[in-house]
This record gives structure tokens, C-alpha cells and sequence, in this order.
């Protein structure tokens, strides 16, 4: 009973072309992530400065 409810959930098809288009998305979706961690951390040092800058110019006075 237990392998017909595993059977279920896995499929391991027989052409492996298959796992082609699930290869190209997972790269897809891999990038845009590495994108957006770039884009994150490019805006968090900005802020970082603004912050600096803000610190500088309240000690300052």
C-alpha cells in the first residue's frame, strides 16, 4: 500500500528530454534570484550611506 501512495508522488519519466524544460526554468529562476540579491545589496549599501552621511552630519552640529 505504502509503494502505490509513493508511486503517487514520484515520476521519474522514462525520456529524459523531459527534465529539459524544468532544467531551463530552474536556471531562469536562478538567475532572477541572483539578480535580485544583487539588486538588494547594491540598495542596501546606498542606504548604508545615506545613513553615514546622516550620522556625520548630526554629530556635526
Amino acid at each position: 500500500m505504502q509503494a502505490i501512495i509513493m508511486n503517487l508522488y514520484l515520476y521519474f519519466p522514462e525520456d529524459k528530454t523531459e527534465y529539459i524544460p524544468a532544467f531551463i526554468w530552474m536556471f531562469v529562476f536562478f538567475i532572477g534570484a541572483f539578480l535580485t540579491w544583487r539588486f538588494v545589496i547594491k540598495v542596501s549599501k546606498k542606504e548604508e550611506e545615506k545613513i553615514k552621511e546622516l550620522e556625520r552630519k548630526h554629530s556635526a552640529e
